[in-house]
């Protein structure tokens, strides 16, 4: 006989779960118990917000479902911005939430909450578990969900007096793998060989190594640009002769063109969605001028906005791979020579204003981080200067909410440097950003995890402020912020801090937080003038 907790934590192990991310609750008092001995690394947060964003992190980085408990209530919406960014990202995940005794519902008790219709629209499954027994059934079949087709979160309410009952149940065995059917690729090629101006468009969830390193064998073969979509820039080194650039909301705008004039699209996994197309105004599919060979894992994602000549219901990796066995009927020289001149000219650095300055810090980043180096990014103008000045050199190094969510690179950075200890670990964030999830860094020291946080600190919701001026110029309202010396907050949480007010500081200041081995800050003092990679805060307000 076992309690539901220590089901839960068994099935947990059985399906290869090594760490899991909580803020601690009376609700799912069982589950911590069965967790206790049970090998699997507790990380202890502050916020369950942090928490959903480190649990998303590591299903980035690995690929399996991050996990992630919390209370009920408002722990579970605290979460939720967690999930929100899991679903946009395709990431998958397993949210297990506290939930009232079974025999309270539908009494507006204490912290309840009707989970199946709070994270209906946000998750992939939601469900609430009655009967202790069937924890290994909902379990195993959540992580199932979470990781087919479509990546994305489910989300588990577990009743307290369900939680902590015991039973005598079996342990659910991992899933077989089933193999994806054999899909010629040829079509793609032969389809590829009748363009005239042809692009790649790859991205979404499913990718790996050896997918990177099959996808620049192809490129290589069939000399053809290929474009990453928003925050998937690591997808294909930066450095390869083929690689376009990023589609991002600040985009190249000599991309932006290339991508409205193909002719042929081979889209890999991406959904090519609002982002990748400027508002579908480079690609519009009520008035589709692109032909499109569509590649996805979802079926329901093929033919949902686009009519593909093609469409090929399987992981985007898996199909990579044979397309770079298979020989090019075509090659397009002229245009990869092009589209690689056209990103070389983008990302040659433009000087903003202010001692310190945004690119003068990326490119040195860019130039002396190892290869491997993991960098994450929340959401801000700051982003833009990363986006477009630093060069991602392998896959596995960009941690990025497509969401767009606000606060995420800092529980990202600590969630990578638990998974990778031996990996530098960079987290870019603006002083808007950073303070949404600052209190992880107790967190961070806890556990041992010690990412350098960049902090660019500009006072003001820099890209709030930017759309501010430009349709009502000069009238500031709710875009100042206050800030605190970042440098000694972390300090006092423990770790390395720094400010930085010239450019040459900061080189040694990035040395010096490197040697600390522990949580570094780096604070940078941006001249509010530098608003963004193309524009100063004059030339938006129009003088």
């Amino acid at each position: 006989m076992r309690h539901g907790g220590k089901v839960l934590a068994d099935q947990l192990s059985i399906l290869g779960v090594k760490r899991v991310f909580s803020v601690p609750g009376e609700s799912f008092l069982a589950a911590l118990d069965g967790l206790y001995d049970s090998g699997i690394e507790n990380i202890v947060c502050r916020h369950e917000g942090g928490a959903a964003m480190m649990a998303e992190a590591y299903g980035k980085l690995t690929g399996t479902p991050g996990v992630a408990f919390v209370t009920r209530g408002p722990g579970a919406t605290n979460a939720s911005a967690g999930v929100h960014v899991a679903r946009q990202d395709s990431t998958p995940m397993v949210l297990f939430v506290g939930q009232i005794a079974r025999d309270h519902r539908d009494r507006d008790v204490f912290q309840e909450v009707d989970y199946r219709a709070m994270f209906g629209p946000l998750a992939k499954w939601v469900a609430e578990i009655d009967q202790t027994d069937r924890l290994p059934e909902y379990i195993a079949r959540a992580f199932h969900i979470a990781q087919t087709g479509r990546p994305g979160p489910v989300v588990l309410a577990l009743p307290e007096d369900m939680l902590s009952a015991t039973c005598d149940v079996a342990d659910m065995r991992p899933p077989a793998q089933i193999a994806s059917p054999a899909v010629d690729a040829q079509v793609a090629a032969n389809w590829l060989a009748e363009a005239t101006n042809p692009l790649v468009v790859v991205g979404g969830p499913h990718w790996s190594a050896d997918a990177e390193d099959a996808l620049a064998r192809f490129a290589d073969a069939h000399q053809i640009p290929v474009a990453a979509d928003f925050r998937r820039q690591d997808y294909l080194r930066n450095d390869h002769p083929c690689y376009a650039g990023d589609l991002n909301v600040a985009m190249n705008p000599a991309l932006a063109q290339r991508l409205a004039n193909a002719d042929r699209l081979l889209v890999l996994g991406s959904r090519l969605g609002d982002i990748e197309t400027k508002g579908f105004t480079l690609a519009d599919p009520t008035r589709q001028q692109q032909r499109i060979f569509h590649v996805h894992a979802d079926i329901a994602e093929l033919g949902r906005l686009w009519q593909p000549d093609h469409a090929v219901c399987m992981r985007a990796d898996e199909f990579v791979k044979a397309l770079a066995a298979v020989p090019p009927v075509k090659t397009f020289e002229k245009k990869a020579s092009d589209a690689k001149q056209a990103y070389k000219k983008w990302v040659t650095p433009i000087e903003t204003p202010g001692a310190v300055k945004q690119e003068g810090v990326i490119k040195w980043l860019s130039d002396n981080l190892p290869k491997d180096a993991i960098v994450t990014n929340g959401a801000g103008n700051y982003a833009a200067f990363l986006h477009r000045y630093f060069s991602y050199k392998q896959y596995g190094t960009q941690l990025a909410p497509t969401s767009g969510s606000m606060g995420y690179g800092f529980p990202a950075a600590v969630s990578a440097s638990l998974e990778h200890p031996d990996k530098t670990v960079v987290c870019l964030a603006g002083d808007g950003c950073i303070q949404m999830t600052l209190n992880e860094m107790s967190t961070a020291i806890q556990h041992g995890a010690k990412p350098i946080v960049i902090v660019m600190n500009n006072g003001q919701y820099g890209t709030i402020r930017m759309h501010q001026e430009r349709s009502y110029k000069e009238r500031v309202s709710g875009t100042a912020l206050a800030n605190p010396d970042y440098a000694a907050l972390a300090r006092a949480y423990g770790g390395h801090g720094e400010t930085v007010e010239t450019q040459a500081d900061f080189a040694p200041a990035f040395e010096r937080a490197r040697a600390s081995g522990t949580l570094a800050v780096i604070e940078c003092r941006i001249d509010p003038e530098a608003l963004s990679t193309g524009q100063t805060l004059t030339q938006v307000r129009g003088g």
